[in-house]
């Protein structure tokens, strides 16, 4: 543990910062996921529901700055591919 004061405030803040960026990463990746299952069940209706939000925790997760938004662009056009797709059938 550290000695002087606030840099034992630093660790403590590091680590729940480091606690709120693996939750809201962790919700990022289940949200694709239940996506990604969605889309192979083939129901509209979920597969809607369920774009919306895995879209709007990836827009979270690049502006929080736990994700580049390159890779939040890139992971929402692979979304959008994807539901185009159930969509056409």
């Amino acid at each position: 543990m550290a000695n002087i004061k606030s840099s034992a405030k630093r660790v403590l803040l590091s680590q729940k910062a480091a606690a709120r960026n693996k939750s809201i990463r962790s919700l990022m990746k289940t949200n694709i996921k239940k996506f990604d299952a969605a889309t192979s069940e083939g129901d509209k209706e979920t597969v809607d529901n369920t774009y919306r939000s895995a879209i709007k925790t990836v827009d979270r997760a690049a502006t929080k700055g736990l994700i580049h938004k390159n890779k939040a662009a890139r992971r929402k056009s692979a979304l959008t591919r994807k539901l185009n797709a159930v969509s056409e059938k």
